[in-house]
């Protein structure tokens, strides 16, 4: 009842790209050997320790300061 509008492109093969199939299977994606997953495994777990160790030498400068003991005074105001 009601057609789409399709805007003008300026190549044809962009506007014929949705209608295209292809026939032609891609080839089968290859094991990873083990020395490939041993490497992937290492870079994760040291992007993910390195994440860890920020953390916790990060979280003690994000709590507040707290004084212990008597608050400091200057020495000007010693002789008052």
């Amino acid at each position: 009842m009601f057609r789409r509008r399709r805007e003008p492109v300026p190549f044809a093969f962009v506007a014929e790209a949705d209608r295209f199939r292809s026939n032609v299977t891609p080839p089968p994606r290859e094991s990873l050997s083990m020395t490939q997953i041993t490497a992937r495994s290492l870079v994760g777990l040291t992007v993910v320790a390195g994440l860890v160790g920020s953390l916790l030498f990060g979280m003690p400068a994000l709590q507040p300061y707290k004084a212990t003991g008597k608050a400091e005074q200057s020495q000007a105001s010693e002789g008052r």
